[in-house]
């Protein structure tokens, strides 16, 4: 038996409501050489019940203990036997030219390690919101990475295997088992390996166009505690520092100041505009300069802040309601 052009690593814990439609949008690709791996971390529901009522002889299910989504990814690649690895979270969907599409451009560009493409934004429901992901596409540097992380959400990716193991290490605690992403963290672990990627293994990403994946927004799921997400993102700050100080020492202001300003927006979606504010006036007093390099996404951002204080949550979320639907 050959092994697959690609292998598609997908972590599964209590998504019931969703793992059905991430796993169909697999195998309605166009592309047909590929495996599935379902990693079960451990859940509860009935996910790995709708995960086994499908009979393509492409799934490969792998069941451990919980991880998280850092080790469940990690599980999922130690298992995979193709030459790309693509990630797909279990609430989220692909265009049914997805692979194919990102074969092409890496097979045809063979110094590329990882494509990506943009994507739309749905709520629970499906439904297809007023927002999208257009992230850049060309001439992509680390520096793009530790400020706009361009690739966007952990099911946009395809990476060539041989550049993703260059970031390959053994666990910590035990040494039998290969770790990719760093399963100390929780969150950020997603920016943590690209700038890893980037910085020290000068992986060259670059992307196709296109919106081919529904990134999906959960409200109750949304990083919801912001602080925590801003706490990660730091200790991956510091991480980077240990081995990269000269990058940290130029791009790491800039990169604070992007990150504060998603927070800012983040904190406006879950409606804590003082969070909001206070997040962006720290952006803005870290980095003025981000008002020059992205004028239009920085007064958007100070503008939903000033109107969401002024009319309350419960009104401005009415106002967004519209164009976030479910989401919202």
């Amino acid at each position: 038996m050959t092994n697959p052009r690609i292998s598609v690593v997908m972590p599964i814990y209590n998504v019931e409501a969703f793992v059905g439609e991430a796993i169909q949008s697999v195998l309605d690709q166009s592309f047909k050489d590929f495996e599935l791996i379902c990693v079960d971390d451990g859940g509860d529901d009935t996910s790995m019940d709708i995960v086994r009522g499908f009979s393509d002889p492409r799934i490969r299910i792998v069941c451990q203990p919980n991880r998280g989504l850092a080790g469940a990814r990690n599980t999922g690649i130690a298992h995979a036997r193709g030459d790309f690895i693509a990630l797909l979270d279990s609430d989220d969907i692909w265009h049914r030219e997805k692979l194919v599409l990102h074969y092409v451009h890496l097979t045809a560009n063979a110094d590329i390690g990882v494509s990506y493409a943009g994507s739309r934004m749905i709520d629970r429901d499906g439904e297809v919101l007023g927002v999208a992901m257009r992230p850049r596409l060309g001439r992509v540097t680390a520096r793009d990475i530790i400020c706009r992380n361009p690739v966007g959400n952990g099911s946009a990716p395809v990476l060539r295997r041989s550049a993703l193991d260059l970031a390959k290490f053994s666990h910590p605690d035990d040494a039998a088992r290969q770790c990719w992403f760093d399963e100390e963290f929780r969150q950020s672990e997603d920016i943590e390996m690209w700038i890893r990627l980037a910085v020290k293994h000068d992986v060259k990403f670059a992307g196709i166009e296109g919106l081919l994946t529904d990134y999906r927004i959960i409200p109750g799921a949304l990083s919801a505690n912001v602080v925590k997400q801003y706490l990660s993102w730091t200790k991956m700050l510091r991480k980077l520092q240990a081995y990269a100080p000269d990058f940290v020492a130029a791009n790491g202001d800039s990169a604070r100041a992007y990150q504060l300003r998603y927070l800012a927006r983040r904190s406006v979606q879950l409606g804590n505009f003082k969070l909001a504010r206070d997040f962006m006036q720290k952006s803005i007093g870290l980095k003025p300069r981000i008002f020059v390099e992205e004028p239009l996404k920085t007064s958007i951002t100070g503008a939903a802040i000033f109107a969401g204080s002024l009319l309350g949550p419960d009104r401005f979320t009415a106002l967004l309601r519209p164009y976030l639907k479910n989401a919202a």
